[in-house]
C-alpha cells in the first residue's frame, strides 16, 4: 500500500473540511460532476506545484488568520512602468518601501494587454504572461520572493468580470467556434440585448453607451459592459469559472499575497435584472474563498465593490461562510473629497459611524486617492436633507476641484463628463486637488510659469519651482496640511491604509498625457503620471514640499505601529459632536484613549476633549492626543502634526 505524502495529507485535509459545501455549491450552480471533478484535480495539481515557501507561509498564516489586519499593515499601490520602469525596477526600489514604511505593494494591471485599448490594464490577453514591457513571470517571482525576504505582501488585480477581445477565446470566438462563443454573450439579433438594455445601467454613458456592442464580421451582438474591447465572460458556463480559477491559481502560485478581484458585482448576468449584486455573484465569491481556503490559504481576496459601506457588508459574507477578507472604503472616499468641497462633515461622520457599528471582523481598505476616477456615488437622501440636492451639488463639487468656482484652489480634471445629466467623474492627485499645485503657481518667479500650450505644467516642468519655493508661504502651507490631515484620516480608521504612489512626497498632476495619441482622451492619466524620482530626492529636506509630507505622514505611520490604541482589537467609535466642521474619533485601548479630531474648516477651531484638555486646530488641520492611565493619575502623550 502506497503511503500517503505529507502534502496529500494536508491538502486532503483542507479539501475533506470543505468539499461537502464546494460539491453542493457547484452543482447547484452547474449541474455537471465531471466539471467538479476536473476542478478538484486542477486544484491538487496547483497545490502541489506551490512552492515550499509559499506552502509554510500558508501554514502562518492559517494559524494567524487576522495577519491583514495589524496596526503596522501599510500599502502603495502604484503602476510598475510608472514607478521604476518594470517589475524589475520594482524590485530594485524595495529599499524605498522599507524606508516609507510601506509592508504591501499593490502592483496596478501588469498582465499581457493590448496597448492600444487596455483601459490601463484592465482588458486581459493572457493571464499567465506579464506585459512585455515590464518583464516575464520570471521577474514576478523574483519580485515577490524579495518582498517576502523583507517583510513585504506583494497584492495585484485579477480581472474577473471580462477578457480583452484580443484573448484566444474571443479569437476563437471570432471565428465562429460555439465552444468559445459560448464563454461569452453573444447574441444573433439585437432583440435579447435591447431586453437587457431596458434594466441595465450604463457604466460610461458618454465613452461607452450601452452594454453590447456589434460585431459586423460576425453579424452578432457581445456584451460588453464597460468598453467595446472588453467581452463579459458568461459565468453560467462552468467551463469558464474553472478556467478562470485555474488562472487564479496561478498567479497565486507567483508569490501573490492579495488578489483584488475586480468589479465582483457585475459577474453574473440575469435577463430582467440590472446585473449587479445578484444572488449568485456570491455563490461564486464564496467558491472561490473555499478554493483559495483548500489550495493557497496564505492568500487574501479583496474585493472591489462600489457601494457604500453598508452595502458591501454582504460581500464579507458570514462567520460562518466568509467571501472576500477585504474590501475597497470607496464611499468614504468619496465622501471625503465632498467633505473638502463643502467644509461641512456631517455626510463623513453620519458615513463613518456606521461604519464603526459594524462588526470588527470586517476590514475595509482605505484611501484617499488611486488609480481611478472619484465618482460622486453620495448619499443625496442625507445631503437632501442638508439642503444639497443631487444635480447642483455635483456640478458644485465639479467645478469646484476644477478651480471654476471663486476661491478654489483645487487642480483636477473631468473624466467622462457628460452634459446631457452634468453628471462627470473627477481626476487629479492629491496634492493638486487640495492646492499644492495652486499655490506653487502663484509663488513662482515669472520664468518658472509652465508652458501655456498645455494649459499646465508636467510634474518635471514644475522640478524647479517645488525647490524654491517657500514654506512661509500660508496658502502652500494650508494645502500641505490639508494633504496630511486627509493621510492621517484614513490612517485613523479601522482597516488597511492605502497610499498611492507620489503622495508621499506630494506629487502634482501630470499633464503630458495630453500629447500621448494613445491616452490624450483619458484624462485619468493626469493622475498616472511617471514618479518622479528627482523630486522624491527631496524627501530628507524638511524645507522642500516633499520633505514636509514625507517626514510628517512617515512619523504618523509609525506611531500608528507604535501605540497600542491602533491595535486592531481596540474599540473606535465617533464622537456626536456639534460642530459640523469637525470629526473626532476615538481609538481606546486597555492602557488608554487616542482622541483624533479633524477640522474640515478654513477658521481656528478649539475642541474640549477632557476635562483637564482643550486643543487647537488651526484650519485643515488634526491632533492625535493620546490620554493614558498611570496608575490613579491621568497621563498625557499628546501628539499633534505641523507645529
Amino acid at each position: 500500500m502506497q503511503a500517503i505524502s505529507y502534502e496529500d495529507q494536508v491538502f486532503r485535509k483542507r479539501l475533506d473540511a470543505r468539499y461537502d459545501e464546494l460539491k453542493w455549491l457547484y452543482i447547484e450552480m452547474y449541474g455537471d460532476y465531471d466539471m467538479l471533478s476536473e476542478l478538484c484535480d486542477h486544484m491538487y495539481r496547483f497545490y502541489m506545484e506551490r512552492a515550499e515557501g509559499l506552502k509554510n507561509r500558508d501554514e502562518k498564516r492559517v494559524s494567524e488568520p487576522d495577519w491583514f489586519k495589524k496596526s503596522d499593515m501599510l500599502g502603495m499601490m502604484m503602476y510598475a512602468d510608472n514607478f521604476a520602469g518594470n517589475i524589475s525596477g520594482v524590485r530594485e526600489k524595495i529599499p524605498y518601501f522599507l524606508e516609507a514604511n510601506v509592508n504591501c505593494i499593490h502592483l496596478m494591471p501588469f498582465l499581457d494587454s493590448p496597448n492600444d485599448h487596455s483601459d490601463g490594464g484592465y482588458a486581459v490577453r493572457d493571464y499567465r504572461k506579464v506585459r512585455e514591457d515590464l518583464g516575464d513571470m520570471d521577474d514576478l517571482r523574483a519580485l515577490a520572493d524579495e518582498c517576502h525576504e523583507k517583510g513585504i505582501n506583494l497584492c495585484m488585480d485579477f480581472v474577473i468580470n471580462h477578457t480583452s477581445d484580443e484573448h484566444q477565446w474571443a479569437l476563437n470566438a471570432r471565428f465562429g467556434k460555439k465552444e468559445y462563443m459560448d464563454r461569452y454573450f453573444f447574441y444573433d439579433s439585437y432583440d435579447i440585448p435591447s431586453r437587457f438594455e431596458q434594466t441595465v445601467p450604463e457604466v460610461f454613458p458618454t465613452t461607452a453607451p450601452g452594454n453590447f456592442t456589434y460585431m459586423s464580421e460576425m453579424d452578432k451582438y457581445v456584451m460588453t459592459t464597460f468598453y467595446p474591447y472588453q467581452w463579459d465572460l458568461n459565468y453560467a458556463n462552468p467551463r469558464v469559472f474553472n478556467e478562470m480559477m485555474y488562472n487564479f491559481l496561478f498567479l497565486a502560485n507567483l508569490g501573490m499575497d492579495i488578489i483584488r478581484i475586480d468589479a465582483v458585482p457585475y459577474i453574473w448576468k440575469e435577463l430582467g435584472t440590472n446585473c449587479r449584486n445578484l444572488p449568485k455573484v456570491h455563490t461564486i465569491v464564496r467558491l472561490m474563498r473555499l478554493i483559495d481556503e483548500i489550495v493557497c490559504p496564505g492568500v487574501a481576496l479583496l474585493g472591489e465593490v462600489v457601494m457604500e459601506p453598508e452595502r458591501v457588508v454582504p460581500y464579507f459574507g458570514t462567520e460562518e461562510k466568509p467571501e472576500c477578507h477585504m474590501l475597497y472604503n470607496v464611499t468614504t472616499m468619496a465622501t471625503l473629497w465632498h467633505t473638502v468641497a463643502t467644509r461641512d462633515a456631517r455626510l463623513l461622520k453620519n458615513q463613518i459611524g456606521k461604519v464603526l457599528a459594524l462588526p470588527d471582523k470586517y476590514t475595509f481598505l482605505n484611501y484617499v486617492r488611486c488609480h481611478d476616477d472619484i465618482g460622486w456615488g453620495l448619499d443625496y437622501d442625507f445631503l437632501r436633507c442638508c439642503g444639497m440636492e443631487e444635480v447642483p451639488h455635483k456640478k458644485y463639487l465639479n467645478d469646484y476641484f476644477t478651480g471654476k468656482f471663486p476661491g478654489s484652489t483645487a487642480a483636477g480634471e473631468l473624466y467622462n463628463d457628460d452634459p446631457a445629466s452634468g453628471d462627470a467623474r473627477l481626476c487629479g492627485t492629491c496634492a493638486s486637488l487640495c492646492g499644492i499645485e495652486s499655490a506653487l503657481e502663484s509663488g513662482e518667479p515669472a520664468h518658472l510659469k509652465w508652458p501655456s500650450a498645455m494649459g499646465r505644467p508636467t510634474s518635471r516642468d514644475k522640478l524647479g519651482t517645488i525647490s524654491g519655493c517657500s514654506l512661509d508661504d500660508e496658502s502652500l502651507r494650508e494645502a500641505i496640511r490639508k494633504h496630511i490631515m486627509l493621510h492621517a484620516f484614513i490612517l485613523t480608521l479601522p482597516g488597511t491604509p492605502m497610499l498611492y504612489s507620489g503622495d508621499e512626497v506630494g506629487q502634482l498632476n501630470d499633464y503630458s498625457y495630453k500629447e500621448m495619441s494613445d491616452k490624450c482622451a483619458d484624462s485619468r492619466y493626469v493622475h498616472r503620471g511617471s514618479f518622479n524620482w528627482d523630486q522624491a530626492e527631496r524627501r530628507e529636506d524638511a524645507s522642500s514640499v516633499q520633505g514636509m509630507i514625507f517626514s510628517e505622514l512617515k512619523k504618523l505611520e509609525e506611531l500608528r505601529r507604535s501605540l497600542p490604541e491602533f491595535c486592531k482589537c481596540t474599540g473606535v467609535r465617533a464622537v456626536d459632536y456639534p460642530d459640523s466642521h469637525i470629526i473626532w474619533i476615538i481609538r481606546e485601548s486597555e492602557k488608554g484613549k487616542l482622541h483624533a479630531v479633524f477640522n474640515f474648516g478654513d477658521e481656528e477651531r478649539k475642541v474640549q476633549i477632557s476635562e483637564e484638555k482643550e486643543v487647537e486646530l488651526r484650519n485643515w488641520d488634526f491632533v492625535w492626543h493620546v490620554l493614558r492611565q498611570a496608575q490613579d493619575n491621568t497621563c498625557e502623550d499628546p501628539t499633534n502634526m505641523l507645529d
